[in-house]
């Protein structure tokens, strides 16, 4: 695939790069994450002067408007730089659902702040019962006293402490597996009878666990209309896997840097270490799948910008696959470059290895992928 930044996404990028470099070293990053909030409101705000949280709001509501293709090389420097803060749970899935979903009022209310980095809005999809399946939604929504309220758990909300509002999926009508009968609905932080359990995923990122009885929730347009809600759960899950697959392309580009670094320095019985067969093959497999993982992250986010295409859902669970598969391998073949103080918490490739853990888990790992794919090939 033929894939050129432009002038602009080129320009972001290294914006991005040169600030993540000041703000977001591996020291500082680890300071960061042993934080109370696991982020930096200072890094948040300059990410945001940036441009960075506005990327997939709407130029209506103070941002951009932009693509995924326009997102993928920020996310490659977020990912590199092992960046902790709600750029994939606010700036990414949250801002799509929003504008995917919201009515004009609900999206002048939410947007704006959204798009400049002072209301973080979060994803609250996943529950515990789906095991990556794209339409389990057992949470249920009831129309009650004019208005609807929803009960339900939803697991693994990204950035759920830092939330102004969740966007939250709920069923309206049929079985947890149906495609239809799901609705989305805003809920507030606040909202009686919502109860939230915080925690760190793997690598740091901040999540946490919602109990949601009888919570009060404002529909994202019509509940019954369940195409309008399935289209813009599917175009938030695709903006959230290519995002996932751009993030992990960076985690692992940072991982061979480091493990070339690490060869070209590392000197053992009166010779560098990189001057070792095994390890330049080594070296070579891990440039090989580093290659493989940045075009089919690139397919991702040229499939994500597509939703309805009859191809870009195979499009899209194809580069799922193939991301998780190589990055974990270039990060893997990292930690043995580096020895035993690749997994040591002072040293950064084993945090992209996990990194690139965790987000091979969103949306879906290879397995899930691969059950899709061929699910897709027997509708054919």
């Amino acid at each position: 695939m033929n894939f050129e930044l432009n002038d602009t996404q080129r320009q972001l990028q290294d914006s991005v790069r040169r600030l993540l470099a000041d703000h977001c070293s591996f020291d500082k990053r680890r300071a960061i994450a042993a934080s109370a909030d696991g982020r930096s409101a200072e890094l948040w705000s300059r990410l945001a002067e940036l441009g960075v949280t506005g990327l997939r709001v709407p130029e209506a509501h103070g941002g951009f408007g932009g693509r995924l293709e326009d997102l993928l090389p920020v996310l490659q420097a977020c990912g590199a730089a092992l960046v902790t803060e709600p750029v994939l749970a606010s700036a990414v899935l949250g801002a799509t659902a929003l504008a995917c979903a919201a009515d004009a009022a609900t999206a002048a209310r939410l947007l704006p702040g959204v798009a400049d980095g002072s209301r973080i809005v979060a994803w609250a999809h996943d529950e515990p019962g789906a095991h990556h399946a794209e339409c389990w939604v057992e949470t249920r929504a009831e129309a009650r006293a004019g208005g609807w309220v929803l009960a339900g758990t939803k697991s693994t909300v990204l950035h759920g402490a830092l939330a102004a509002q969740f966007v939250v999926s709920a069923r309206v009508a049929g079985a947890p597996g149906d495609r239809g009968g799901r609705a989305l609905f805003v809920v507030d932080a606040g909202a009686a009878g919502l109860r939230r359990r915080d925690f760190r995923l793997v690598d740091d990122t901040p999540a946490s666990e919602l109990q949601l009885e009888g919570v009060a929730a404002m529909p994202l347009g019509d509940p019954h209309d369940g195409a309008h809600a399935t289209r813009a759960i599917e175009t938030t899950l695709a903006a959230g896997t290519a995002a996932a697959c751009a993030d992990m392309l960076g985690a692992a580009e940072e991982a061979f840097r480091l493990s070339m670094d690490y060869l070209n320095v590392r000197q053992q019985f009166g010779r560098l270490i990189g001057a070792n067969q095994a390890l330049r093959h080594r070296a070579a497999d891990m440039l090989v799948s580093l290659e493989m993982a940045r075009s089919m992250a690139m397919a991702a986010a040229v499939a994500a910008d597509r939703p309805g295409d009859e191809d870009s859902a195979a499009d899209l669970a194809r580069a799922k696959l193939v991301v998780g598969k190589h990055a974990r391998l270039v990060c893997q073949h990292g930690v043995q470059c580096h020895g035993g103080i690749g997994m040591t918490e002072e040293y950064a490739v084993g945090h992209c290895l996990r990194r690139v853990h965790v987000l091979d888990h969103l949306f879906g790992d290879a397995s899930a992928q691969a059950q899709r794919l061929a699910a897709l090939a027997a509708l054919a």
